[in-house]
């Protein structure tokens, strides 16, 4: 039977028509464009019904695509819609396999009409299904249906299994393009939603401009290094993927798990969401963590620190937003982790305080905005300065006082550590060779300046060679110099660390470790360092006298520097009580506020001109601490 119109005059055109119209669909196209070919194919062929069905081989079922004409009155749940094969009547279940067309007339399958009478009403049809194949499978069929008989020559089969063929290279290609779509916004590990995926959620969710507040939750392992150190980054993938799945259990099924890469998920929460509701589905992300996973044999834990951002999508960008959680997240970890932090107004405040020091950072040190101050080391027992402590400091016109805290903080996570650094040595030492030139050889300061080193700077390659620059320019001996350096950073790069320290030795300059008994280094790593003296830190000092726990732990440290012939200097002494407990225990070096805050150079200048009657400090540059 032919069309009447404009339609296609003979089955090449027909066939012609198809191909033009698929050419290019993709998924979003695909309905409309089926849609389109089955009104053509059901007005050429004379038939009242035709359809589009796709296999599903996960559910092993046949999914209804497209059909012309559409029903007017669809049941729900539609039982033509998607039809699994092994309940199916067994027309539906041939389709699964069908390898050529199959012709059913009227009377051959009662279930088949009884399924077709029960979605449209119709009381007798007769069945063509024209499989669609790819790759020696079938994945499809498309189907027409007449109300009463029909046959079908030849010719019009040829030209069906041809139109069968076109579907099938377009649902192959769509197949394909879905698979590098999928590719493009999941995480290859573990399946979830990339970055790039959840980026486009929340920009989705932001135009929306939907009211009320919507929820973030940025979440971290914790401690996730030592498990990857231990095991291997194999084994680390398997429990990320496996920590995926809890996570995705978790949540409700519309949230939105993204992993944004390492041990780092996100949640985008569903709906309206305050601050209770985030911290219940952050509670409940904490309990999926309770129970150990089972791992090569091994049961392994790990906690996680949760960071919530909420907001009202119509007063946040995406970028404050994830930033937000993200510095909640890092508030979490610092309490130790296994914490939920909601990000506070306080935080903000912090956090635009912490860009605009990022901001100017770069320009202060080139310009020299920066300040050093002094901290005035002292004998405990006389009361003698006996050396100084560089400390860097900044006052921004604007800004106002910027913490070493935070502007340090800033330089070691945009690479500029080492620049402030080497500014602060060349700076500190500048002065300190002044200080001689203004006293003159009877008063010059007969003691060592210490000056802190970034983690950055110990492991530089060019690092002896600075030091040894600006000793030079400044006419300062090595003896004149003191390195302070965090007991972590001595012990995290062994390698790259111990060889700085050698050389900083060939200098006679001496190395002090900040902080001690913060970073849990082992004895054999104490030994093995050629550091010189051990500071301790003033979170020890600070209630010594009034807290047992600090008691014994800096007794602890002075006999082990005792043990390995090293200098001792306890730092934040503030009280006459913790002056009195070194001095009983043994230390006899201290600095803090009980003595002098950290003060400019020349009031440090006005001190050792005042101070004629100091004498050598053999503590911080004996021979005994210059031998290790």
């Amino acid at each position: 039977m032919h069309p009447q119109g404009d339609g296609p005059s003979n089955l090449d055109e027909l066939v012609t028509a198809v191909a033009t119209t698929l050419m290019g669909v993709d998924s979003a196209g695909l309905r409309p464009a089926a849609e389109i070919v089955l009104r053509s194919l059901v007005e050429y062929f004379g038939v009242d019904l035709s359809f589009l069905r796709f296999h599903d081989d996960a559910q092993r079922a046949t999914v209804l695509v497209a059909e012309w004409p559409p029903r007017q009155d669809v049941p729900d749940p539609d039982p033509l819609g998607v039809i699994p094969f092994e309940t199916a009547d067994p027309t539906f279940a041939a389709s699964e396999h069908l390898a050529d067309i199959m012709v059913i007339r009227p009377s051959e399958s009662p279930d088949y009409q009884e399924r077709i009478r029960s979605g449209s009403g119709v009381e007798s049809t007769s069945l063509a299904v024209v499989p669609l194949r790819a790759g020696g499978s079938t994945t499809g069929a498309l189907g027409f249906i007449k109300f009463g008989d029909r046959g079908w020559g030849e010719d019009e089969l040829r030209a069906l299994r041809t139109i069968a063929l076109l579907f099938a290279q377009m649902q192959g290609r769509m197949l394909a393009e879905d698979q590098l779509r999928y590719i493009a916004h999941h995480d290859e590990l573990t399946g979830l939603p990339n970055r790039r995926a959840l980026m486009t959620h929340l920009r989705e969710l932001l135009d929306a401009g939907e009211r009320g507040p919507r929820a973030l939750l940025f979440i971290d392992l914790d401690r996730l290094k030592a498990m990857n150190d231990f095991l291997g980054h194999e084994a680390g993938d398997r429990f990320i993927a496996a920590v995926a799945e809890r996570l995705r259990a978790a949540v409700d099924a519309a949230d939105v798990v993204a992993r944004l890469g390492g041990d780092e998920f996100v949640v985008s929460v569903a709906g309206r969401a305050d601050e209770t509701r985030a911290r219940v589905i952050a509670g409940r992300v904490q309990h999926a963590m309770v129970a150990p996973i089972q791992l090569g044999g091994q049961a392994l834990g790990r906690t996680v620190s949760v960071g919530i951002a909420v907001a009202e999508p119509s007063e946040v960008s995406l970028t404050e937003w994830l930033r937000s959680a993200d510095q909640a997240v890092l508030v979490a970890k610092s309490r130790g982790g296994n914490n939920v932090v909601l990000f506070t107004a306080e935080m903000e405040a912090r956090e635009q305080m912490r860009v605009a020091v990022e901001m100017n950072l770069l320009s202060a040190i080139r310009e020299h905005s920066l300040a050093v101050a002094f901290q005035p080391v002292v004998e405990l027992r006389s009361g003698r300065t006996i050396g100084v402590e560089a400390l860097v400091r900044w006052r921004h016109p604007t800004l106002g006082e910027v913490t070493p805290e935070l502007f340090v903080g800033v330089a070691e996570a945009t690479n500029l550590a080492g620049e402030l650094g080497t500014w602060v040595l060349e700076e500190a030492c500048r002065q300190f060779a002044g200080w001689r030139d203004a006293l003159g050889p009877d008063t010059a300061p007969d003691f060592a300046l210490s000056v802190n080193v970034s983690p950055v700077q110990l492991i530089a390659v060019d690092f002896v060679d600075t030091v040894e620059r600006v000793l030079r320019s400044n006419a300062m001996s090595g003896r004149e110099l003191i390195l302070e350096v965090t007991e972590h950073t001595v012990v995290s790069d062994d390698a790259a660390a111990l060889q700085t320290l050698r050389g900083l030795r060939e200098l006679g300059v001496s190395v002090a470790i900040d902080d001690f008994g913060t970073g849990y280094s082992s004895l054999a790593q104490l030994k093995a360092f050629p550091v010189s003296i051990l500071k301790i830190d003033r979170g020890f000092v600070r209630e010594l006298g009034e807290d047992a726990g600090d008691l014994a732990i800096v007794r602890s440290i002075i006999a082990l520097a005792d043990a390995y012939g090293l200098e001792l200097i306890a730092e934040g002494v503030e009280s006459e009580t913790a002056r009195a407990v070194l001095l009983e225990m043994g230390c006899r070096v201290a600095q803090g506020f009980l003595f002098s805050p950290p003060v400019s150079g020349d009031r440090i200048l006005e001190l050792l001109a005042r101070a004629p009657e100091r004498g050598p400090v053999s503590s911080l540059r004996s021979p005994r601490a210059q031998a290790g």
